[in-house]
């Protein structure tokens, strides 16, 4: 079979700089920072170091009726609102929508840990044999594929489901898998991303492996700072992001506005470590994304980059990124504006750089006041500048040694 172009007709995004295109382009292009204090939850904060967050402020009118809602944590709330915002900004039908041939690729960090705690607190607390206070429900909000599933509750989706749960490329490897999907025939359209809460169970987590931001407790607008000299650690982030694949010819044939194209995704692990990052496995994927779109660097105009802000990370993502690609493409961090918003920053991201494509704009990273000389072997975007971007490279690597690569194309017919 001939592989088919797969184009992206719909999206949305919830995250701590904007709900809304217009919004979030506006923080993106003020420099304006979505990174607040850490809020108290009166059990563990008092025991964490890093007292910041990205933290969705805008209010969200959430519509959904009770039979949706009763199966539906904090996550999943996040998610059916982006996956509703996507499916009518792409304006499939509802036949199209029940038909099968879309298919759902969408998921989280870990569920709704929001709830999860409500669980174990019952289990293992003061009342602990009280165990009818835990709702008959309380599975299918806490479960791993909460958000597919409600998803596919929520719209009477039929076709085939996918749920990643890996972490920091749990929404990469969601749009990665659904762009395969289509572009093998395998579904006409994928609804992919992915979402995570606001919970301070995550923090304590990374704080624990003192991989936090401490130093800019008080400043929080300051942190985190990709590539910088003075870069402390990652700052936990909550969002959510949802992106439409559809078969080119099927897109085109109903109308549907077309906002890019989906030319390329690789997936790989580094077969190691489980926390460090490693240089060959990062350099291995870059290669294959390329590889898989039939591009060579020369033909990448801008990257978003993992650059959570950790010590090594920011280096060996440099180091790898010079070494395919030296100093040509444009490279910006995005978490600098938000934080880490986890299981869905590779689609939170991905929306970003579009919007950038759209507007031949590619914005700064914040707080990039000092490049660290260990990562200045690449072209970072310092101040915000007007340029044609045609292809773009979104990377993401997480926690287990998962990477991977999506590259992207402004359409042009």
């Amino acid at each position: 079979m001939t592989p088919r172009r797969v184009v992206i007709t719909g999206c949305s995004a919830i995250t701590p700089i904007g709900c809304s295109r217009e919004n979030i382009l506006t923080h993106l292009m003020e420099g304006t920072s979505g990174v607040k204090p850490l809020r108290s939850d009166g059990l563990l904060t008092d025991h964490i170091q890093s007292g910041v967050f990205g933290a969705v402020d805008e209010p969200i009118a959430y519509d959904f009726s009770r039979s949706h809602r009763k199966t539906m944590g904090p996550v999943s709330y996040y998610a059916c609102q982006v996956a509703k915002e996507a499916l009518a900004a792409a304006g499939l039908t509802e036949e199209f929508i029940t038909s099968g041939r879309l298919g759902v690729a969408f998921g989280s960090t870990h569920g709704s840990p929001t709830v999860q705690r409500e669980i174990y607190r019952t289990f293992f607390g003061e009342n602990a044999k009280n165990y009818s206070s835990i709702g008959a429900v309380d599975y299918l909000k806490s479960m791993v594929h909460t958000t597919a599933v409600n998803i596919t509750k929520m719209f009477g989706i039929t076709g085939r489901v996918l749920s990643s749960c890996t972490a920091c490329t749990t929404s990469s490897q969601s749009i990665g898998f659904g762009y395969e999907m289509v572009k093998f025939g395998m579904q006409d359209a994928m609804l992919c991303g992915g979402a995570d809460e606001y919970d301070t169970t995550t923090v304590a987590v990374f704080d624990n492996l003192l991989a936090c931001s401490v130093d800019f407790n008080d400043t929080p607008h300051r942190t985190p700072r990709p590539f910088d000299r003075l870069r402390d650690g990652l700052v936990v982030g909550e969002g959510a992001g949802a992106l439409l694949l559809e078969e080119y010819g099927r897109a085109k044939k109903r109308g549907a506005p077309i906002l890019g194209e989906v030319i390329g995704f690789s997936c790989n692990n580094n077969g190691g470590d489980l926390i460090l990052p490693n240089i060959e496995g990062i350099t291995e994927t870059i290669r294959l994304g390329l590889k898989d779109a039939r591009i060579g660097p020369a033909d990448v105009d801008m990257i978003s980059a993992h650059a959570t802000a950790t010590k090594m990370g920011d280096v060996i993502e440099a180091k790898a990124i010079g070494s395919i690609y030296g100093d040509l493409p444009r490279v910006t961090a995005l978490k600098s504006y938000m934080g880490h918003t986890m299981g869905s920053c590779g689609a939170i991201e991905s929306i970003m750089t579009l919007y950038m494509m759209q507007e031949g704009l590619a914005v700064p990273t914040l707080n990039l006041d000092e490049v660290d000389p260990r990562c200045s072997m690449i072209r970072h975007v310092r101040t915000q500048e007007q340029t044609r971007i045609r292809t773009a490279s979104v990377q993401n690597f997480a926690f287990g040694g998962v990477n991977t690569c999506l590259l992207f194309r402004r359409f042009e017919g």
